[in-house]
């Protein structure tokens, strides 16, 4: 079944903070007079600094590299994953805009309401195919399959104003409120400003959006007096509710939000008007909203991160959002109606309501908190772990990405640390993840790895693209050990029916060596072993290294082999436990904590 998609994109945000400004005009409403400000980014609020990371990608949802992003007076650059940082950017209280612009695709946004930390964003490209190429002083009209059309007079100008002649490349897309991924592939949100100056939220009902570009790429306009007739379908799902005549609004390009200017008409189930320009352009029915912020937890109190909430009006519709880190999810919801709320676990485990509540109605800013009863199917994993550069030092500009279940969760790494929360499924305890050096443009390996709930410390990983297997581990969570090269890796059968794998870094590189032997599981090699011996399996931390005499036959380890490679593949391993040995004078012993990772080619 098609999902109706809505009024608002809903925004996570800590809080929606708003400095009050002096306003001089007011509009009626009923017997309320609505104070409206001189200038509409008066209803941004202060300017402030944020942090920002993003993914920008194809309908395919293929990562896009090299897109330029713009916030503000800041840029950058997407990544071979598509991911972007831009840290301290000036933005608004309760107003942020991201472009995201690339040669071969239509000019890309998002608008959100900027949170404490880091705010993440998503963006889908369209690309700019060209559909039909008209003449100009000739009069057309251009279709799409699903019956979209925009008709043309033939007379352009160029961006600086001047007249324009030749031929016109017509690049168009008609976006669905049906299709899931119009939140992703509309600009800013759905956030407007109407002719009185008023803002306002809006439900859409069908976007269209047109660019035009000469025969040079240069990018083209309607000339001045000119008029087009543009149509969009309604979708079948929203045709009980589609008005005889609606508002028609353009995306301000410039600024980052949907302005009012003129109507449609609903003729059968097509919405027909006439625009005096292009970019994109939205049939919608504007609301008067309130911000309502949503805190999910669970009976005991503990927020739950990762989950996905669904709000219904019977008026307008259908959103979502992902509750944060602290559980919190914000955003615009239409006031004095009643409202619908639906919980759902935000992966692939199960698409199932977990918690239905009715809400509302609400005539001010409300914050509510929802507690969701025990259910053993919402399992919270936090992911925690230390990002260093090659040479060893924290990364300060970088990011991880954590794969599971067919989906990418991005976390922002913070002076070499990272932390990734999200809900896992009871069947599905494997996980990968890959880190990147933003500033030095390097990268780790991707690793897989096994959760050790309900937090997962994976201890470091490096950027050091360059290197093609390492063993690395930490002792009591400071003291930071790698092998990178001549590591030794077989597999065999013992000749009583074991079998066995051995690794082994053969050069201690300065200071870290390590053995690993295990005995495996003969009907699945992969999976969690746990010891306390040296023969199931076995951990020698070499004397030179760390002050070992060899001796940690009793040492209690839990070691989680994730990966298991034919010869010239790799061995994913990961491992963790106390680790007892000798001190180098042979008097006493000392337990400390280990944690680890191997990433390494099977020699045998």
């Amino acid at each position: 079944m098609k999902s109706t998609k809505i009024f608002s994109l809903f925004l996570l945000i800590l809080c929606l903070g708003f400095t009050s400004c002096k306003k001089d005009d007011s509009i009626s409403d009923g017997n309320q007079q609505i104070l409206i400000p001189d200038s509409f980014s008066e209803y941004f609020g202060n300017e402030i600094s944020r942090d920002f990371l993003g993914t920008v990608i194809d309908k395919n949802n293929l990562p896009i590299e090299g897109v330029t992003i713009t916030i503000g007076n800041e840029t950058a650059l997407t990544d071979g994953n598509g991911v972007f940082i831009i840290r301290d950017a000036d933005v608004n209280q309760r107003f942020g805009y991201v472009k995201a612009e690339k040669a071969g695709y239509i000019h890309g946004s998002r608008s959100i309401v900027p949170s404490e930390g880091t705010n993440k964003v998503n963006i889908m490209l369209l690309e700019a195919n060209v559909i039909a190429t008209i003449n100009s002083g000739n009069s057309e009209t251009i279709s799409l399959t699903n019956g979209s059309s925009v008709s043309f007079d033939g007379n352009f100008i160029k961006e600086d104003g001047s007249a324009y002649s030749g031929s016109v490349d017509v690049i168009m897309h008609h976006l669905d409120p049906a299709d899931d991924n119009m939140t992703q592939q509309m600009p800013g949100m759905l956030y407007a400003q109407n002719t009185d100056g008023a803002e306002r939220m809006l439900q859409t009902l069908g976007m269209l959006a047109v660019e035009l570009r000469g025969n040079s790429g240069e990018e083209l306009n309607l000339a001045e007096g000119s008029t087009s007739e543009i149509r969009m379908p309604v979708d079948a799902s929203l045709m009980s509710i589609a008005p005889a005549t609606i508002p028609l609004w353009y995306f301000d390009e410039v600024n980052g939000y949907w302005k009012e200017e003129g109507q449609a008409t609903l003729q059968g189930n097509m919405y027909v008007g006439t625009v005096s320009h292009f970019s994109f352009w939205n049939c919608d029915i504007p609301a008067e909203a309130i911000s309502l912020c949503i805190t999910v937890i669970d009976e005991e109190g503990n927020e739950l991160s990762d989950m996905n909430v669904k709000i219904t009006s019977a008026t307008f519709g259908t959103t979502n959002g992902n509750t944060n880190e602290k559980g919190e999810v914000c955003g615009y919801v239409p006031s004095n109606e009643s409202l619908s709320v639906n919980i759902y676990l935000n992966n692939n485990c199960n698409n199932t309501s977990l918690y239905t509540e009715n809400i509302g109605p609400f005539s001010t800013d409300s914050n509510i908190t929802i507690v969701i009863p025990n259910n053993s199917e919402i399992i919270q994993e936090t992911v925690i772990g230390t990002f260093n550069t090659c040479d060893g030092d924290p990364v300060s500009d970088g990011y991880v990405k954590l794969a599971y279940s067919g989906k990418n969760n991005i976390g922002y790494v913070t002076d070499g640390e990272f932390e990734v929360n999200l809900i896992r499924c009871a069947d599905n305890t494997t996980f990968s993840i890959k880190g990147i050096d933003y500033n030095n443009l390097q990268f780790s390996p991707e690793i897989n790895y096994t959760f050790t709930s309900p937090i997962t410390n994976i201890g470091v990983i490096s950027a050091c693209n360059s290197i093609e297997e390492f063993i690395q581990f930490t002792i009591n969570g400071s003291d930071d050990y790698i092998a990178i090269d001549d590591i030794l890796c077989v597999f065999y059968i013992n000749w009583d029916g074991r079998h066995t794998l051995y690794i082994r870094d053969n050069e201690t590189n300065g200071n870290a060596c390590i053995e690993i032997t295990v005995t495996l599981d003969q009907d699945s090699y992969l999976g969690t072993y746990n010891y306390g011996n040296i023969n199931n399996p076995g951990f020698i931390p070499l004397g030179e290294c760390i002050g070992s005499n060899g001796d940690s036959s009793n040492s209690p380890m839990t070691l989680n082999l994730t990966s298991f490679g034919e010869v010239g593949e790799y061995i994913d391993i990961n491992f963790s436990g106390s680790l007892i040995r000798i001190e180098s004078d042979g008097d006493g012993s000392i337990e400390d904590s280990i944690v680890g990772v191997a990433h390494v080619l099977r020699d045998e």
